[in-house]
């Protein structure tokens, strides 16, 4: 019998772990497998804000299937089609961008169970399934199914306690570019009324026994940030991590090779 391994990713915040993860989106399986051989806990595979479509998607999640990390899909908008798909193709944790409301997320939710506890449709062999070689999948899919919900605006952080205590929900995941410009403060996330936003939502969360995470701009905001009860933090990018050893290397090289000029 075929058997789902459990999504170590959910049953991490549930359990209060601290789990560090990246953000790509060079939406290559070759670059990915890179940053996968560090060791990770989650790979956030980015839809909305880079060229990853749902080829990419799935050469990536065949690919990380290797390793022991949780891959997520940050898909570039809630669709309940779309969510169908790539819960079909696999994914088990999903983002969903710029979450706002209570009823939003109960739209999500649904979206991820099936009847006549939301409105998946049925498939009766799809790579989820493993071909139809799992044994009641469709009665247990979602128990290692991870619903996150993106909180990026003024209105997400107004009306986060009723968003977060939505039964399925099982997390969010902070914005803080889009929050800050959310609030007036368009890149400045470091603005100290971004601050106070973001670091008034984990106590909220732990009302509900959930977990949230956040994508962090430096060592000191990852440090600061799991102070404040982040469980689930991005350390950037693998496009960040390129640009900055890229521009260091040449910069570095250029300081000596200045001072040879016309030798």
């Amino acid at each position: 019998m075929t058997t789902l391994k459990q999504n170590t990713l959910k049953a991490a915040l549930y359990n209060k772990q601290i789990q560090l993860g990246l953000w790509c989106g060079l939406s290559s399986s070759y670059s990915t497998e890179i940053v996968a051989g560090s060791g990770y806990d989650w790979l956030t595979l980015d839809m909305e804000h880079s060229p990853n479509d749902m080829h990419t998607v799935l050469t990536q999640l065949q690919m990380l299937g290797g390793y022991n990390l949780e891959p997520a899909v940050r898909l570039v908008k809630f669709d309940k089609d779309l969510v169908k798909q790539y819960l079909d193709m696999g994914v088990r944790t999903l983002i969903l961008p710029n979450v706002e409301s209570a009823s939003q997320a109960q739209e999500i939710v649904s979206s991820t169970r099936y009847p006549h506890r939301g409105i998946r449709g049925v498939a009766g062999q799809q790579r989820a399934n493993r071909w139809g070689r799992v044994a009641n999948y469709a009665q247990t899919a979602d128990e290692q199914l991870c619903v996150l919900v993106q909180i990026e605006s003024a209105d997400g952080v107004k009306h986060f306690d009723s968003i977060i205590s939505v039964e399925g929900v099982d997390g969010a995941f902070i914005g803080p570019n889009d929050m800050a410009a959310s609030l007036g403060f368009l890149g400045q996330q470091h603005h100290p009324e971004v601050q106070k936003a973001i670091q008034s939502l984990p106590a909220i969360a732990a009302k509900y026994g959930k977990s949230i995470g956040i994508l962090a701009a430096s060592e000191a905001d990852a440090q600061r940030y799991i102070e404040w009860g982040y469980k689930m933090v991005g350390l950037g990018s693998d496009q960040g991590l390129l640009a900055k050893a890229s521009d260091t290397l040449l910069s570095n090289c250029r300081q000596f090779v200045g001072g040879l000029s016309g030798r």
